[in-house]
């Protein structure tokens, strides 16, 4: 499944209105609660979800799982972090070859391994407790809704620091959703 860039766009979108702030918006504290404490069958089951199956144009049932990993696993997120690859923030510091990484290479691993989707939501909400719940929304929402061998390749890339080097990761940039 290749992600538009559009739908991305509409996870952060729906991030964000969910995401109180008290001056201008009040958010949903309901709903991230719900979502944050939700199996994946009860995040599928909750109407948040429901409003980011929408946002994403998703038709299909079987889009649903996926919609739902994605709705429990972006609840956990209390900042976006634009300009940092989920993996590069769990990985060693930036110019500490010495330092130790947000989270071991022995759990980075059970995440890359992570084929089931009840796993790759425990997984995810390990990343980002990890990552003092600082992550980047957008590949994130990537990540939950499209999990393929090449996205997974690039996050290894990232997480050791070397994101340059990785192959170009088109999936999260693709013109167009598979509907």
């Amino acid at each position: 499944m290749s992600i538009a860039s559009s739908a991305l766009e509409a996870a952060l979108a729906w991030w964000r209105r969910l995401q109180p702030d008290p001056p201008q918006r009040p958010g949903d504290r309901a709903a991230l609660a719900r979502l944050r404490r939700a199996d994946l069958l009860g995040a599928m089951d909750d109407p948040a979800t429901f409003a980011l199956f929408r946002a994403l144009g998703h038709r299909r049932p079987d889009d649903l799982p996926a919609t739902a990993l994605c709705a429990a696993v972006l609840a956990m997120v209390r900042n976006d972090a634009p300009t940092i690859h989920p993996a590069r923030a769990l990985g060693q510091p930036p110019g500490e070859p010495d330092g130790r990484a947000t989270m071991s290479a022995l759990r980075f691993r059970r995440l890359i391994e992570a084929s089931v989707l009840e796993d790759r939501l425990t997984q995810l909400r390990r990343a980002v407790a990890l990552a003092d719940r600082t992550m980047q929304v957008r590949e994130l929402a990537a990540a939950c809704l499209d999990w393929s061998e090449k996205r997974r390749r690039h996050w290894i890339f990232e997480y050791h620091g070397a994101g340059y080097a990785a192959p170009p990761e088109t999936a999260s940039l693709a013109e167009d959703i598979s509907a």
